[in-house]
């Protein structure tokens, strides 16, 4: 018998710690690579490029704190409408009149103002108004989803149908003028004002971000919003009413549209109809880039959140660099492009595996 087969010899120093420093580096290269392999990781990394590419382009010019704030001010209505189009994006429908949906809601919140105390409307007043906007979003989105849900219109044709109906509809109840007459508070509070030096814009979109993230993660509603995407009818298999689940994914996304559209109000003082021609690109494009498949299943809070500033920067970086502007819906659209792209090969590798 070997003296290293001894019976009463102890193991060696090396023997006993092998195994842990094994169990240790596995856990750390599992940890690595699942935070590789997160979508929200590469976007962030995209952030980061995007934002020195720019810096580096335009220095003591891109990203000051000036410009950092304008640029959270101007992207917080898009990040608002970008959080229902996330519910909508992960049940694999679409929604295309979020822009539209933000306009309608400020035509119908601007028209209450107008004859309810106008610029000197109260505080209630203004609340009241807000509210009904919000509700006007609300149930233009239920209805997009009843035509979805219980019409079986695709996605893509109720909500082009639903973008056509709210842009004819403010330029019908506006004869095709903007409304500017909004009350002082809101546009000194909402529009302008700030809270410990972060304009109300800001917090409301990011904590409006903030709640949508902790509904999708850790609610029925969320699980069940995930579950329609990957399988609706394992889903309705499972006890879920599907139908139903997709009216108030729809009504929610109109809500944010229609908490966009409050905020647009109170940001520019106008109802700016014709300024929102391709909002829908913005947003779905934030949405997708976010890392949420347009097949339906997968899709954070967190990824849209990162994903709706890479349009914005983008935009921002090339005015801040002379480039003209309209390249930004190029850039945009081939981004778009190359994220559908994108996400069809992880599709395909997925099934492979």
């Amino acid at each position: 018998m070997n003296a290293a087969n001894a019976p009463g010899d102890a193991p060696a120093p090396a023997a006993v710690k092998a195994p842990a420093a094994a169990v240790g580096d596995g856990g750390a290269g599992r940890l690595g690579r699942r935070v590789l392999a997160a979508g929200e990781t590469w976007v962030f990394a995209a952030l980061v490029i995007l934002m020195a590419i720019f810096t580096g382009l335009a220095p003591g010019k891109f990203l000051t704190l000036n410009d950092l704030s304008l640029t959270a001010q101007t992207t917080a209505p898009f990040l608002v409408m970008a959080i229902g189009e996330t519910f909508v994006i992960i049940t694999a429908g679409i929604d295309l009149s979020v822009g539209f949906v933000l306009v309608l809601t400020g035509v119908i919140a601007g028209e209450f103002y107008l004859h309810n105390g106008g610029a000197n409307a109260s505080v209630g007043t203004i609340w009241l108004g807000a509210i009904i906007g919000m509700a006007a979003g609300a149930a233009f989105g239920g209805l997009q989803g009843v035509a979805v849900a219980k019409l079986k219109m695709p996605p893509l044709i109720a909500t082009l149908m639903g973008l056509g109906i709210a842009e004819g509809l403010s330029y019908l109840i506006t004869g095709g003028h903007d409304l500017d007459t909004v009350p002082n508070k809101l546009t000194s509070s909402i529009g302008l004002g700030s809270l410990g030096g972060v304009q109300w814009l800001i917090i409301i979109s990011f904590l409006a971000t903030l709640v949508s993230g902790l509904v999708l993660a850790f609610t029925r509603f969320g699980r069940y919003t995930y579950a329609i995407g990957s399988s609706p009818e394992a889903a309705a298999r499972a006890g879920i009413n599907v139908d139903w689940h997709l009216i108030k994914v729809y009504a929610l996304a109109g809500l944010m549209s229609g908490l966009a559209g409050i905020m647009n109000l109170a940001y520019f003082s106008t109802t700016t109809i014709s300024g929102h021609p391709l909002d829908n690109l913005t947003v779905i494009t934030a949405v997708v880039i976010g890392g949420a498949s347009l097949f339906g299943g997968r899709g954070s809070m967190l990824g849209t959140f990162l994903g709706v500033f890479i349009p914005e920067l983008l935009a921002a970086g090339l005015i801040i660099v002379g480039v003209n502007q309209y390249w930004q819906y190029i850039l945009t659209g081939l981004v778009l492009g190359a994220a559908v792209y994108l996400d069809q090969i992880r599709r395909r590798l997925r099934e492979r595996v």
